[in-house]
């Protein structure tokens, strides 16, 4: 979980507060939720194109060393 906030870095509560603050005013409160749903639906989409990946590069190293 801590992972998932390490692009923040060195941020502060000011800053954090501050960037929130800029996304309110241009985006309106009614659209913020249809962007973190789109943002959400994008990690995830991530997420399993990595796992998948990741799943073949195994398959393909266990054939490898089935083969020798």
């Amino acid at each position: 979980m801590y992972s998932a906030f390490l692009f923040l870095g060195n941020l502060g509560a000011t800053e954090i507060l501050m960037i929130l603050f800029i996304v309110l005013l241009l985006f309106g409160a009614k659209k913020i939720p249809e962007l973190a749903k789109g943002l959400g639906k994008g990690i995830r989409e991530f997420k399993d194109a990595s796992k998948e990946i990741k799943k073949n590069i195994e398959e393909e190293a266990d054939s490898i060393r089935e083969n020798k």
